[in-house]
């Protein structure tokens, strides 16, 4: 796409319509398991302890998928384009929901959520990628908070199939709006800029060029580690809020679902709003601050719950999910960071790094268990993740109306 034509495109286009919708199927898919996890398991026969051992072990199964998927797509989608990754990724993620809907065991759960999760991998990236490139620098922000924004709230969604079908047929649902979207993207054009670098003698998707330059490799880095409370947020606190509701002794039972509806659609609202707040400083780390600020007080707010209300919690997890509602904008400076060679493998992994993170979070607060208590562990787990992140924003490159039409030699 050449510069005048880019300057005349509208911020709500089709590129961007397709990857919000395809981007709202793969939340909905995403935090499904989240949502229901109580009662599919529960009619699988776990109890109380099952119910949450288990269920820690098929997220983790999940983002596993996730974080081998990131690179997967990722690698394709420099090499082989944007839209065929979009493609690829939704018929798997979409099968392996529909199959999600027949499992009888555990184990079998597991595999197909890890199978689910390589699926999911593809969606956020290439649709950020593809958006980033065929809007103009001075509207990519924008468009890529709306992408996000309208994506996220598939939670809800998701939230209110579990109020109103069987848990099976939620999957199936899930696969069937992956499949209906097939026909949209036909209509959706290639990244012109894409295009031009396929006619170029320069190394495309390289994974390891990640590593194998000190620059690159701490830019890499820096927008993973800038992202890492997203899914501690909702990994650990929001997911497992009915865990913590126990041993903070809120009044009233928690229903987890409802707090990852109550969070997603505060994160929905975060996402649309950080792409503005982006726009009006002409900066993407000021936002940045200001959402790590939000996200702060809404850990103090959680961690300080001890007798409060059901209703209280789920507000909690709303303003936790607003602060956190970061995410398009973390994943569009990592777009940002990179040459377009290299640009969809870095927006794609990046992503997925901050969601396989989950098992190295998850590792550190059940390990702080032992001796400390749930909630405790909780609260140091948070400090360490926030300092890190705040030190990696710090650090990391300014990138808001950098002109991506370039590449990592």
């Amino acid at each position: 796409m050449n510069t005048s034509t880019a300057n005349r495109s509208p911020i709500f286009n089709i590129a961007v319509l397709v990857a919000a919708l395809g981007y709202f199927v793969d939340i909905y898919d995403l935090l499904l398991f989240g949502i229901i996890r109580v009662p599919s398991l529960a009619d699988l026969g776990l109890n109380e302890t099952q119910i949450k051992d288990d269920g820690l072990y098929i997220i983790n199964m999940q983002m596993l998928g996730l974080l081998i998927g990131g690179i997967l797509w990722g690698v394709l989608a420099d090499k082989k384009g944007r839209l065929s990754v979009l493609f690829a990724s939704i018929i798997l993620y979409s099968l392996g929901n529909i199959v999600n809907g027949l499992v009888q065991t555990v184990h079998q759960y597991a595999l197909v959520r890890f199978i689910s999760g390589i699926g999911l991998a593809g969606e956020l990236g290439a649709g950020i990628t593809l958006v980033s490139e065929l809007l103009p620098k001075d509207k990519r922000g924008v468009g890529t908070s709306l992408v996000a924004g309208i994506g996220l709230s598939g939670a809800v969604l998701a939230y209110f199939m579990k109020q109103n079908f069987h848990w099976r047929t939620c999957y199936f649902i899930g696969g069937g709006l992956g499949f209906l979207l097939l026909f949209l993207r036909i209509k959706v054009a290639e990244s012109g800029m894409f295009r031009e670098t396929q006619a170029r003698e320069v190394s495309k998707g390289n994974f390891f060029m990640f590593f194998n330059n000190s620059d690159r490799f701490k830019r890499y880095l820096l927008c993973i580690l800038i992202g890492l409370p997203t899914w501690f947020v909702i990994g650990i606190l929001v997911t497992f809020s009915k865990e913590f509701a126990r041993y903070l002794n809120i009044q009233g039972e928690i229903d987890p679902g409802k707090s990852i509806m109550y969070a997603y659609a505060a994160i929905s609202l975060g996402d649309i709003a950080i792409g503005f707040v982006s726009q009006a400083l002409k900066s993407r780390k000021k936002a940045l601050y200001i959402f790590y600020g939000l996200t702060i007080i809404g850990m103090v707010w959680f961690f300080n719950l001890e007798g409060a209300t059901a209703n209280e919690m789920y507000w909690a997890c709303a303003l936790l999910g607003f602060g956190t509602g970061f995410w398009a904008i973390f994943v569009t400076m990592a777009a940002e960071q990179f040459g377009t060679n290299l640009r969809a493998t870095a927006a794609t992994t990046v992503p997925n790094m901050v969601r396989g993170s989950l098992n190295l979070i998850t590792l550190l607060f059940t390990g702080l268990q032992a001796s400390y208590s749930f909630v405790q562990s909780g609260v140091i787990t948070a400090v360490v993740i926030m300092v890190i992140t705040l030190i990696s924003a710090a650090l990391t490159t300014e990138t808001f109306g950098k002109d991506l039409n370039f590449v990592e030699e």
